[in-house]
């Protein structure tokens, strides 16, 4: 069973989505719904040092992505398509809606950000305003790569292989897969809080977990720049609010101007590096919760 103590005060909720898929989720607070999406190779429990003060005053909501933490893990389609970004969107409307939140503000990480940014592309007279952590845009970041970023990023090359080569690796020893992806980034395993590292090796140990993560990443290679070149050929643009944080030590600091980027597909852009690398909300909790907060509240 997943750790209570992380996230004390949180009640647990499986909400079914639009295809047999059960999205798990913490849910606390009072206030304007918050919902708040996690990375790879981790789970809701990356957000253990924001949650309880975002629930303060917001109505906060934890989820795993489908393929991650406990949520539904299904075999990924030819195409990929159901573990598309705007598959994955979809799934994150359907739980907000079954929480009795029409519209909410989005705060994410890494493969979270990029659901995030889906969601906010397809739904946005639900999401209000978002928050997207260490990412540029996946369009800008695929065409842009270059040996810098392949070398650093070299998951996203491993990942997207045909199954079952990358899932049969990560599955000789999830735990070594975890250390070495987490632990080679620029600070280390310090930052974490060792409950949070288990929390992640339950997860990742779980029966389809590695082919849940590999699926999102090949729908990122493929199916999901489909979708966002259609929104760059018609000049569809985010209009809410977005507000784009990220890593000073990090990859995305090195090799992208994730502003610059992110005001090509949006049209109210802010934001900047924070003293961290990659995992923000475990690094760098209070530097992100100055910026979020005041964030949030102009919204209200």
């Amino acid at each position: 069973m997943h750790d209570t103590t992380l996230f004390p005060g949180f009640a647990p909720h499986r909400i079914p989505t639009d295809d047999g898929v059960e999205i798990h989720a913490l849910v606390a607070g009072r206030g304007p719904a918050l919902l708040l999406l996690h990375g790879h190779p981790q789970t809701h429990a990356i957000w253990h040092r924001v949650a309880p003060t975002l629930a303060r005053t917001r109505t906060v909501v934890l989820a795993d992505l489908r393929g991650y933490g406990d949520s539904s893990k299904p075999a990924g389609a030819a195409d990929h398509a159901n573990y598309s970004k705007r598959t994955m969107a979809r799934d994150m409307l359907r739980l907000m809606q079954a929480l009795g939140h029409p519209r909410f503000a989005v705060l994410a990480h890494d493969r979270g950000a990029r659901v995030a940014h889906r969601l906010a592309a397809d739904h946005g007279d639900a999401v209000e305003r978002v928050a997207l952590l260490d990412i540029a845009p996946t369009l800008a970041m695929y065409e842009q790569t270059d040996e810098t970023f392949a070398r650093a990023y070299w998951h996203w090359f491993f990942l997207i292989q045909p199954a079952p080569l990358p899932e049969r690796l990560i599955e000789a020893d999830p735990a070594a897969y975890l250390r070495d992806v987490m632990g080679r980034r620029s600070a280390g395993l310090a930052p974490f809080d060792p409950r949070a590292l288990a929390e992640y090796g339950r997860c990742l140990a779980q029966p389809g977990a590695a082919h849940g993560l590999c699926e999102d990443y090949r729908a990122a290679a493929g199916i999901d720049l489909e979708h966002d070149r259609a929104d760059r050929a018609a000049g569809r643009r985010l209009a809410m609010p977005l507000l784009a944080l990220w890593g000073a030590d990090g990859v995305v600091q090195r090799c992208f101007r994730p502003l610059e980027e992110w005001r090509r597909v949006a049209d109210d852009v802010r934001g900047q590096a924070l003293p961290c690398g990659h995992y923000v909300p475990e690094e760098a909790p209070d530097a992100l919760l100055a910026q979020v907060l005041p964030f949030l509240a102009a919204g209200n």
